[in-house]
């Protein structure tokens, strides 16, 4: 598919009143950005902001709202309709102006100034999936002062080791019938894309560790097109390892007054529509406490749809991969390392041969 079907398919999709219900459903997303942009009150009053993907026209009109002088809602699906009677609903159409456009082909014209600052809710699945961020920072590079403010400033993908009941336990008794060879189809086909689910925290293996973090005001496109990581965890409990967990975190320009609004989509907070991207192992894995559970993660930028990623899972061998020097699993090398790193720290000599 080429890339112009590819955008046409993404704003069709849209267009749909479903999608926006769960988005504006959502209210850990919506919170958060109210939270942020009215804490930042002082960034925003009589400043000029870029709504980049304003669909319905909330983010435009909470940034009316914290007393922008001029908000540029940009909206490149047929929703900008909706949202042009949304800001004239809440008595906004002489701040808000409406622009049925895609960031990248605004003429000078439809937005004759620079920017104090850029709002977007461009996340997807994984934090990157529909490739949206591509537009923020299109959006930046043309049209953002040097000292403008991006919400959210920064963002973070995580990872961890996990248990998946939903494609494993749930299984065993159906009405008092064991159903493991459906669920064995089911693994299969999840074998093929991630799944989307909500975990219980007490589903994750080991402590979370940062996949990729990203900063809204220096990334590039470029920098989107690969994101690799290698990972030693180490359980914490007694398990079925059965796949990888990911998260991601957004953060908010800090306002002074209190501390940066963080948007987490982790299996310990409240619930969002993003829930958690899980990539799913073909068997399950026993694993206690101390137990090293090492992968190689790779996310890749499709070459057939830029607005997807590939993400790829390797398992490696814990005796074949270099440990982290404070690793904490039950592998002899670790303890040994750990307990010289111990003396050391208590001034003891340590023979060295």
């Amino acid at each position: 598919m080429d890339i112009d079907n590819i955008n046409s398919t993404y704003f069709e999709n849209y267009e749909d009143l479903e999608i926006h219900k769960l988005m504006l459903k959502d209210s850990t997303r919506n919170n958060a950005y109210q939270k942020a942009i009215l804490n930042n009150k002082n960034n925003i009053l009589n400043k000029v902001v870029l709504d980049v993907g304003a669909g319905t026209g909330i983010l435009s009109i909470l940034c009316a709202q914290a007393g922008a002088r001029k908000v540029y809602a940009v909206e490149a699906s047929e929703t900008y309709k909706i949202a042009k009677e949304i800001v004239k609903e809440n008595g906004f159409e002489n701040v808000i102006e409406v622009i049925h456009s895609r960031i990248e082909d605004l003429t000078d014209s439809e937005i004759p100034e620079k920017v104090d600052v850029i709002v977007s809710e461009w996340m997807g699945f994984y934090l990157l999936h529909e490739g949206m961020l591509d537009s923020v920072i299109t959006a930046r590079d043309r049209f953002l002062k040097s000292d403008g403010l991006i919400f959210p400033e920064s963002a973070a993908i995580y990872a961890s080791p996990c248990s998946i009941p939903s494609m494993y336990n749930d299984w065993n008794d159906i009405s008092g019938v064991s159903m493991q060879s459906f669920a064995k189809l089911l693994r299969n086909e999840a074998l093929k894309k991630p799944l989307t689910e909500s975990l219980s925290p007490n589903d994750l293996l080991s402590e979370p560790e940062v996949v990729s973090w990203i900063d809204l005001r220096e990334v590039t496109i470029e920098d989107l097109k690969e994101f690799s990581f290698q990972h030693v965890a180490v359980s914490t409990k007694t398990a079925l390892y059965q796949g990888v967990c990911l998260w991601f975190t957004c953060t908010f320009p800090f306002s002074g007054f209190d501390e940066p609004v963080v948007l987490s989509t982790a299996p310990d907070e409240p619930g969002t529509h993003w829930k958690q991207t899980l990539i799913v192992l073909p068997e399950s894995i026993k694993v206690e406490p101390g137990s090293p559970i090492c992968y190689d993660l790779v996310m890749r930028r499709s070459e057939s749809n830029s607005r997807r990623y590939i993400i790829e899972i390797a398992m490696l061998d814990p005796d074949e991969v270099e440990h982290p020097e404070f690793c904490s699993c039950f592998m002899t090398k670790c303890i040994l390392v750990k307990a010289v790193l111990k003396k050391y720290e208590k001034g003891v000599d340590v023979p060295m041969k």
